[in-house]
């Protein structure tokens, strides 16, 4: 199922200031918010929705990204022969991290955010902790651009360590609860104000958040429960990639302490330049020479593409700055708007150096009629506009 526009999402138009963004995303997390709706999917999706589309909107950077390339700009969650990409690597960890920014401090009064492991009327659960991104840069030819292409590569990352299963501890048992936060994974504060009792929570400083001690580590891994290690990665890029382009393989960065979830892979598309072809948006651009007497009588002429030659007959009396355009050989479009063509610029070759037989045929058919410059009416809306360009 593809995804609905992230400004369709939020109810905003596309020229929405952030002050607008941020006060549409507000009254829709209050308004499906679990804790409102329990038991509701519909509204936990929806709620999930409008977050997803606030960190987008609400970046300048991704905003940016998104209005050109649409939700491919982030690897095309959601749009079929995107090859597991997804949009910005979002997860309901980002959703609750920024509620002190839209809501001012720490978002109280919801109590449990339902089955989402964050914060409850009683406590809080131990924090997720996340594995750290990859970025990498791919280098892709303009076939495989046109194409699409499944790369495999080999890179050094964090894994769970084989001795210990990523647990950081000699064996389960050597595995406790923190005893400064009770295994919460936060300690809470409370505070006498002018407005009453105030209460806050904060990572435990004993535990970092995750609501366990070691007490004998892992001889392997020091007790991170992490090593480093060379691991070889598939994954798909789609058709219609440009250059500059981050793509997110999910769940494909370095692994997390404590079991906790994998950073993602990100991947840079650079497009490697074509020795015959030009890429003008999805469009591709060929120059091609010909000499006098082709343009005069009329030829035809091979021409490279990313599929092998093609062949394309030229009228008698081509003249030089015709662009052919054959439609649908051209690059897809990311988004899957179509193909683009291939346009075809003609450029007649006039040689420098002659023998003199052929400097005395070309005398002679200097002062034939046919040789006598007569632009047609094409030639002359164009040079009249010329004209008027710089008048």
């Amino acid at each position: 199922m593809a995804k609905r526009d992230y400004y369709e999402v939020l109810g905003v138009d596309k020229s929405a200031s952030a002050d607008e963004i941020k006060k549409a995303y507000r009254k829709m997390a209050i308004k499906y918010h679990p804790d409102k709706n329990p038991g509701d999917k519909e509204a936990e999706e929806k709620f999930k929705e409008a977050a997803e589309a606030y960190d987008v909107l609400s970046n300048p950077e991704k905003r940016q990204r998104y209005d050109q390339f649409g939700h491919a700009g982030f690897g095309g969650a959601g749009a079929s022969g995107t090859g597991g990409f997804s949009a910005g690597g979002f997860s309901m960890e980002d959703i609750f991290s920024q509620f002190g920014d839209i809501f001012g401090g720490r978002f109280g009064g919801f109590g449990s955010f339902g089955g989402f492991g964050g914060s409850s009327r009683g406590g809080r659960s131990a924090r997720v902790q996340r594995g750290s991104d990859i970025r990498i840069r791919v280098k892709l030819s303009l076939k495989e651009i046109v194409k699409g292409v499944e790369k495999t590569i080999k890179i050094n990352k964090y894994v769970p360590c084989p001795d210990c299963n990523g647990r950081g501890a000699k064996s389960e048992a050597d595995i406790k609860n923190c005893e400064h936060c009770h295994g919460t994974g936060v300690v809470t504060q409370v505070v006498q104000t002018m407005f009453g009792q105030m209460q806050s929570q904060t990572t435990c400083p004993k535990c970092n958040g995750a609501g366990k001690v070691i007490v004998t580590p892992c001889a392997k891994c020091s007790g991170s429960g992490l090593i480093k290690a060379q691991q070889e990665i598939s994954f798909k890029i789609p058709a219609g990639v440009a250059d500059g382009m981050q793509l997110t393989v999910k769940g494909k960065g370095n692994a997390a302490r404590n079991g906790g979830v994998n950073g993602d892979l990100l991947v840079v598309i650079e497009e490697e330049p074509d020795k015959e072809l030009q890429r003008d948006g999805n469009d591709l651009v060929y120059s091609l020479f010909i000499s006098v007497p082709d343009a005069i009588l009329g030829t035809t002429a091979e021409i490279p593409s990313v599929d092998g030659k093609l062949r394309i007959k030229l009228d008698p009396g081509t003249q030089s700055g015709k662009i052919l355009r054959l439609r649908g050989k051209g690059i897809p479009d990311v988004n899957g708007y179509g193909v683009g063509d291939m346009l075809v610029y003609v450029q007649v070759w006039i040689p420098k150096n002659l023998s003199s037989q052929e400097k005395e045929a070309l005398e002679k058919m200097r002062g034939s009629k046919s040789f006598d410059p007569k632009p047609s009416s094409d030639d002359k809306n164009f040079f009249d506009r010329i004209k008027r360009m710089f008048s």
